[in-house]
């Protein structure tokens, strides 16, 4: 078993005789030295051949050196005997080699990709570049001379021929651009070393015999890291660049190889030299002609390719394959300038939690599921695409007055039906937003359709045609957003607390914290018109950071004060944007810690909507409940209504809706719910507030059906500064699942 970095090993001997061959003296020693190198390199390539990709070529390529090293042999022993035939066994062994080896390396470098590629072109016009200048200053010279026989000269002109195929096959390689493994490098080194001793060989008559050691040493060098190439684990193929780029240098050798001519021709005419191969040179041109036309016909092929690839990306989304946005405002303004259209604005509800729970692989499959969907769902000549996101554009033609409700209606059923991504079926749903008109530009029919959509999404509902009076309401939603940003910089928000109480005694257990707006101008706003606009703006994060700061500070301030008659834990409303926000957690504990409160002071309340999705929502509720915070589900059975979050989620405290609280008074029967969610409750060791209690029949039916906790305006209302008694119970809590008061 050869050593793993044989290569390395294997290298280093070639370079030791490529030092040593020169200084031995003549005689059997260099002989044997070359022997040892020529024909391990040929076996270190037969070896390790067999675990590459291009075994057959390395097989070719190690074929035609075992020629080439028969050739030396023979050359070795015609030297030794002083034999001076010729041509000898030595001359065809290495005539017969270098064409296999040059088929070898042209299929071992060639670039994986087309056959018929930009490199084998500039091969064949190299190779007939230089043919024309071997053939006519070299070749036919020799071919010519009828004093010499016929096999000499055969063998003479042979080796420039086969110099001519080397040269097209290795100049190349050495141009090649982009990255060289370590395989190629070592082969490219190699071919390099081989075609600059044969153009010395060729080219130089007569070379001096005290010469002779170092252009061998040359060639076993080159068998070393030939072998080297072999061994090294790298492959020496590489992935063809896109496009094929012509490099710089590659250009400058093919111009330079299609000036040979007419520079021939130049210097023959001042030498006053007759031409007498002026067809070879014609057929020659002519090749080199059509061979330039080739190369420059697929690079401009490959360019134009590249300009369509350019459009397309520029105009289609690279995802769904759909038009964007800047293609489809361009195609709708031409449409809707001649004819009647809608264009229908189009958002999955609930996408983001489809990223956040199964990944954003799951979620690129939905879209490509959705885009589909809405493909196939259009006519011929209508437009479906994608704005970004998970929102879509539908721009429907020449459609009949009333008929765009229908429409869009079907296109949000159709979301609705279950979407295959990958291994998952998910249930989707789409909020439409729909206007229309006949020369309006496309970009204003898209912001019309936008608006109706978020109008959709707001109203919780699927699909809203645009009205002049959405804008009206738009416009109000960001004046109201802007006077939320002044006035959280001017201080006109405070806190009012809202007693949580036991039922049986009505004693204070805890407060909720509740936000109040009173705008020096607008008056008293309510929490149902600026919640939604903070939570869309972001600006409900640095909201709700500042009610739980204001309110734990109060709790703070009512213990120093109050001592035990102070409430066990304060409670504090959470937004599904706040646990969205990277280091939500921290941000609490850290409030905690600055007014020196164990985490069980504070309940924080979130929504079944706000953690159904999981992801980070889900994250940072565990977060806060692994470091102690209680955590309550607020308006339970409104949302999702899914039992499987009671187990899922680390909840300590149920706070069933003022919804079903109501339906006490109205019938017996309509108590189910309220009662079935005791028996939860008590079951899963939670403990349950009802809200919205605003009757005493209503507290004495929930103490009878077992519930400890009410809240609502028959205990108080909420107010800035709550009444204490100085007998007021301090509550701890103490249930299986914890959970204060």
């Amino acid at each position: 078993m050869l050593p793993a970095r044989w290569w390395a090993v294997w290298l280093a001997c070639g370079v030791v005789a490529t030092v040593a061959y020169p200084l031995l003296p003549f005689g059997w020693a260099p002989v044997v030295l070359s022997g040892l190198i020529s024909t391990g390199s040929a076996a270190t390539i037969v070896v390790f051949a067999r675990r590459s990709r291009t075994a057959a070529a390395w097989y070719l390529f190690a074929a035609g050196l075992i020629v080439w090293i028969v050739g030396d042999v023979a050359y070795a022993r015609q030297s030794m005997s002083g034999a001076t035939a010729y041509p000898a066994l030595s001359d065809y062994c290495y005539l017969a080699a270098v064409p296999v080896m040059a088929v070898a390396l042209f299929r071992l470098t060639r670039e994986r990709g087309s056959l018929w590629s930009g490199t084998l072109v500039d091969s064949a016009i190299i190779a007939v570049a230089v043919g024309i200048v071997y053939w006519a200053l070299v070749i036919e010279p020799i071919l010519s001379d009828e004093a010499t026989p016929l096999p000499a000269r055969l063998a003479t002109a042979g080796s420039p021929t086969v110099g001519v195929l080397l040269c097209a096959v290795i100049v190349p390689i050495l141009l090649r651009h982009g990255h060289r493994t370590a395989s190629l490098w070592m082969l490219t080194a190699g071919s390099g070393i081989t075609l600059a001793l044969n153009v010395v060989w060729t080219l130089v008559p007569g070379v001096p015999a005290q010469l002779m050691p170092f252009l061998y040493s040359g060639y076993l060098l080159a068998y070393a890291l030939w072998a080297a190439a072999a061994a090294h684990p790298s492959p020496v193929t590489t992935v063809a660049a896109e496009g094929d780029r012509l490099g710089r240098s590659r250009l400058v050798v093919l111009t330079g190889s299609m000036l040979l001519v007419p520079a021939l021709l130049i210097v023959q005419g001042e030498r006053g030299e007759v031409q007498s191969s002026w067809f070879a040179v014609a057929v020659g041109s002519m090749a080199l002609f059509v061979l330039v036309a080739t190369r420059l016909s697929g690079y401009i092929g490959r360019v134009d390719k590249q300009a369509r690839q350019l459009r397309d990306q520029a105009t289609h989304d690279d995802l769904t394959g759909l038009p964007n946005r800047r293609e489809f405002e361009r195609r709708a303004t031409a449409a809707v300038a001649v004819e009647p259209g809608q264009v229908m604005m189009l958002d999955l509800a609930g996408f983001k939690h489809i990223n956040d729970r199964l990944g954003r692989a799951t979620g690129d499959q939905a879209l490509v599921a959705v885009a589909g969907l809405l493909r196939d769902a259009v006519r011929d000549g209508d437009l479906v695409a994608r704005m970004g996101a998970d929102e879509f554009a539908v721009l429907v033609r020449d459609t009949r007055p009333g008929e765009a409700d229908a429409v869009a209606a079907r296109l949000a059923d159709l979301v609705r039906r279950p979407v295959h991504a990958g291994e998952h079926e998910l249930l989707l749903s789409a909020r439409v937003g729909v206007s229309s008109g006949t020369g309006v530009p496309a970009a204003e029919l898209v912001r019309r359709a936008d608006t109706a959509r978020y109008a959709a999404k707001a109203a919780g509902g699927h699909v809203v045609v645009y009205s002049a009076g959405l804008d009206e309401q738009a416009e109000a939603a960001e004046r109201l957003g802007a006077d939320l940003r002044h006035s959280l910089e001017d201080g006109d928000f405070h806190v009012v607390y809202q007693p949580i109480v036991r039922l049986s005694d009505t004693r204070t257990v805890a407060f909720e914290a509740l936000v109040r707006w009173n705008h020096p101008v607008r008056g008293f706003v309510s929490p149902v018109a600026f919640i939604p606009v903070a939570e869309d703006n972001g600006l409900i994060v640095e909201l709700g950071e500042w009610v739980m700061r204001t309110a734990c500070h109060q709790l703070a301030a009512w213990r120093r004060d109050l001592g035990p008659a102070a409430p066990g834990y304060i409670s504090v409303n959470v937004s599904a944007r706040q646990l969205s926000e990277p280091g939500f957690a921290p941000v609490v504990t850290g409030i905690l810690a600055e007014n020196g409160l164990e985490p069980r002071s504070l309940l924080v309340e979130v929504t079944e909507t706000a953690i159904f999705g999981g992801g980070v929502a889900i994250e940072a509720v565990e977060a806060l409940h692994e470091a102690g915070v209680l955590i309550a589900l607020d308006d339970f059975g409104t949302g999702h209504s899914s039992l499987g979050l009671l187990r899922t989620v680390p909840v300590d405290v149920l706070k069933v809706d003022k919804s079903f609280v109501d339906e006490i008074s109205e019938s017996p029967g309509r108590a189910v719910i309220v009662d079935a969610l005791i028996h939860v409750s008590n079951g899963l060791g939670l403990r349950a507030v009802a809200e919205g209690v605003e009757t005493a029949e209503q507290a004495a039916y929930l103490r009878s059906l077992g519930y400890q906790y009410g809240q609502g305006y028959y205990f108080g209302k909420p107010v800035p500064t709550p009444g204490f008694t100085d007998d007021q119970p301090s509550i701890v809590s103490g249930t299986s699942r914890g959970g204060g008061g």
